[in-house]
């Protein structure tokens, strides 16, 4: 952890960061399908801010390849650990949720799965052709993971072609190697320079909070349109648990609204940014 990360003292979290705690008919429902179904949403493993506001609207954020990472990045609340191995019944079971919950639009993600030579690249696309078989009308986008650089496995998320595919950043440059520990800041800017040149719509988030200066997140942004990425997502990150990364600072709302605009200047087609902001947040809007 950096010298800037150690020094900060624990923050108390401001009033505009509370939420409602989730309840409802349609929230019931869905948890009932993932709990019926024994399937992984990043909504729960991540402690996602929104779960409540999501599930009640009957939306929800599948994460296949199981619930144990093989890395162990400082600002995930997803187990870290040896994973089982790859389920092959399971993009049929996303598939028959996606039905059964009449999901518009589809947010699939991965755990990361570098104990496979494919890195669960082939799961992935079997799960995207699988939800269109079932599901034909239900557009989808896929949070993929960066593959470690194996740019065969990226190639079979490309070739199913799912209407946005979204790889995250997630901090800037100087504070990757502390906060993504496996993950390389150029390697994910390639990512999404490859699926750009692929014919992709694309996608990236970056947490906000981690000691990042005011000049470093422009310059992320900056890097991020050097790559022709069409939509940018940006949120206050939060402390999972005492073991993972402080909380820096808790950045205000007029600062998140100030980047939004410097973002649609700079010529993001959509900016989602605000402090309960996630990167599947609001993700059947930036279909254009």
């Amino acid at each position: 952890m950096s010298e800037l990360l150690e020094s900060k003292q624990k923050i108390s979290k401001p009033k505009w960061l509370r939420v409602k705690l989730p309840t409802g008919e349609n929230y019931k429902h869905v948890r009932d399908i993932v709990s019926e179904h024994k399937l992984n949403t990043i909504c729960e493993s991540g402690n996602c801010p929104n779960m409540g506001e999501c599930w009640g609207a009957g939306t929800a954020t599948f994460m296949i390849l199981g619930n144990i990472c093989t890395r162990s990045c400082g600002f995930c609340n997803v187990l870290t650990g040896k994973p089982l191995g790859a389920d092959p019944f399971e993009p049929l079971r996303v598939a028959k949720s996606v039905k059964l919950m009449k999901v518009k639009h589809c947010v699939i993600t991965s755990v990361d799965r570098d104990d496979l030579k494919d890195g669960g690249s082939d799961i992935w696309a079997q799960t995207v052709n699988k939800v269109r078989e079932l599901s034909p009308t239900t557009t989808l986008e896929t949070l993929v993971p960066d593959f470690a650089g194996n740019w065969e496995n990226l190639q079979r998320v490309i070739d199913v072609a799912p209407e946005i595919v979204s790889h995250n950043l997630e901090t800037v440059r100087r504070l990757t190697k502390e906060v993504r520990i496996q993950a390389k800041y150029d390697r994910s800017l390639e990512v999404l320079y490859r699926l750009k040149k692929g014919g992709m719509r694309t996608k990236s988030g970056v947490m906000l909070g981690l000691g990042e200066t005011d000049k470093e997140i422009i310059e992320t942004m900056e890097d991020l349109r050097s790559v022709e990425v069409d939509v940018l997502t940006l949120g206050q990150y939060l402390q999972p648990t005492k073991k993972h990364l402080p909380v820096y600072e808790f950045v205000k709302p007029e600062r998140f609204q100030k980047y939004k605009e410097i973002g649609l200047e700079m010529g993001f087609r959509f900016v989602e940014s605000g402090p309960l902001v996630r990167s599947s947040y609001h993700a059947e809007k930036h279909l254009f």
